[in-house]
């Protein structure tokens, strides 16, 4: 019995080999590699390093599609824990338009340019992967399901992946961070990371954080503090 696809996924991740590895581990099992048209997932070696090296800044790795593959304990943090989420619900498309993501304020400039950018990201990426079903699907449901999303789809807007300031309702107050996109050559991967001005309030919220993780606060009743 051959071994399916998930399942060569997942080992090839845990071995953290690379794509070229992937692929003949693929082959040498006797399944297809998977097509070019598909969204990459594969966590490649150098970004597993990365993530499990910088500990002191909420980073998390995401696809083309904006799905969440990988997040330090830091930004589970920060941002919630995404294994208390349902599959979908880790997609930051969804939660932006329709999952509510009240942990998170920006001001209307910044509201209006990540809107616009996640559509032209979605719409990018249907382009280059157009055999992945999952995306065409999670396309379809927003287009379905949220009027403002269709609103945006056919807008012929590119998006460009720029710094911005956001304000995170965390556990320990709100903490200002700055979220910088880098991308990964050759896997079409997302690296968002979060950062905070040395020597500032947010900064000294952040370090609080690290130590409080996921633990909730003397007389916190599960809500975001305010």
């Amino acid at each position: 019995m051959n071994p399916s696809a998930q399942l060569l996924g997942a080992l090839a991740t845990a071995l953290r080999l690379t794509t070229a590895e992937r692929e003949h581990l693929f082959r040498t099992a006797g399944s297809a590699v998977p097509a070019r048209g598909l969204v990459p997932r594969h966590i490649t070696p150098g970004v597993q390093r990365l993530v499990d090296r910088l500990n002191d800044v909420p980073l998390a790795v995401f696809t083309a599609a904006h799905d969440l593959l990988l997040w330090n304990p830091l930004w589970a943090a920060i941002d919630g824990d995404p294994l208390s989420r349902a599959p979908i619900e880790r997609n930051v498309v969804w939660r932006y338009f329709l999952g509510g993501n009240d942990r998170v304020e920006w001001d209307a400039i910044h509201d209006e340019e990540f809107a616009r950018d996640l559509v032209a990201d979605l719409r990018a990426a249907v382009g280059r992967y157009p055999l992945d079903r999952d995306l065409a699907e999670l396309v379809a449901r927003l287009r379905r399901e949220s009027p403002e999303f269709e609103r945006r789809w056919d807008s012929a807007y590119i998006a460009a992946h720029r710094s911005s300031t956001k304000r995170v309702h965390t556990p320990v107050g709100v903490i200002e961070v700055e979220c910088d996109v880098l991308s990964v050559p050759g896997s079409d991967l997302r690296v968002v990371v979060y950062t905070t001005a040395p020597g500032t309030a947010d900064d000294e919220r952040l370090a609080l954080l690290r130590v409080v993780g996921l633990q909730r606060l003397p007389g916190d009743d599960g809500m975001i503090g305010r």
